[in-house]
């Protein structure tokens, strides 16, 4: 098969992926606002709408295996397939997430609301900014925004330290809400994991476009910030 034909099935294959992007990106976005707005119906359309979030990741899975089958990629076109085929992987797992967030707010809908002090919007939104930015790189091919999406997750990762603290001091002082802080906490963890998940996608993108393996590197993320030592 010509090259021409190779070219026309990754375009395929890209539009296939960014449909899936879409698709999930909206799941966590409709997940977060049912939430804030504590909305059941809306938490039930995540819900619903997991099955065809499984149904493209499968196929798009076949598609690269396919592509793999047939024209035996090398170089910049088998990184792309194999960056795709783990990007695939990381958006049905952030779409299961906003499903598990979803099943939460279903439960906290029916329950008595309570004040919580921990900002959970601000969570929400550093957590969709990095789905977002990573998702952003991989269309543009832009690794310096893949590098940002990286050195995002340690905020992320702060805010779920503090909800844990939080729970357990409320948990103490009110145990008749021990449930639903249970869910709260679970819901931070889905978001932090989303967050891990948009960094996992935002190093793939880096390695499809620099063909440099950063996972587990710290450093790599640090490489475009300015020197900290210097004055301004």
């Amino acid at each position: 098969m010509s090259p021409r034909h190779m070219d026309r099935e990754i375009d395929k294959l890209k539009k296939k992926i960014l449909a899936l992007s879409a698709v999930v990106e909206g799941s966590v976005q409709r997940a977060t606002q049912a939430l804030s707005a504590r909305d059941a119906a809306l938490a039930q359309e995540v819900i619903d709408r997991d099955e065809e979030i499984d149904n493209a990741e499968v196929d798009v899975e076949e598609e690269c295996l396919k592509l793999l089958a047939l024209y035996q990629p090398v170089a910049t076109d088998l990184r792309y397939i194999i960056a795709i085929l783990k990007i695939n992987n990381d958006l049905e797992r952030v779409g299961d997430e906003a499903v598990n967030i979803a099943e939460r707010v279903v439960f906290l809908a029916h329950q008595e609301r309570f004040d919580i002090p921990f900002d959970f919007q601000l969570m929400s939104d550093k957590t969709q900014a990095m789905l977002r930015n990573s998702l952003d790189a991989l269309v543009n091919s832009h690794a310096g925004l893949a590098h940002q999406v990286g050195l995002a997750d340690d905020e992320v990762d702060d805010l779920n330290r503090q909800m844990y603290v939080w729970v357990q001091r409320a948990i103490r002082e009110h145990p008749e809400r021990v449930e639903p802080l249970i869910h709260l906490l679970s819901i931070s963890r889905h978001l932090e994991r989303i967050a891990d998940y948009a960094t996992n996608i935002a190093e793939d993108v880096i390695y499809l476009i620099d063909g440099e393996i950063v996972r587990h590197k710290v450093e790599a993320f640090q490489l475009l910030l300015p020197d900290s030592s210097s004055e301004p």
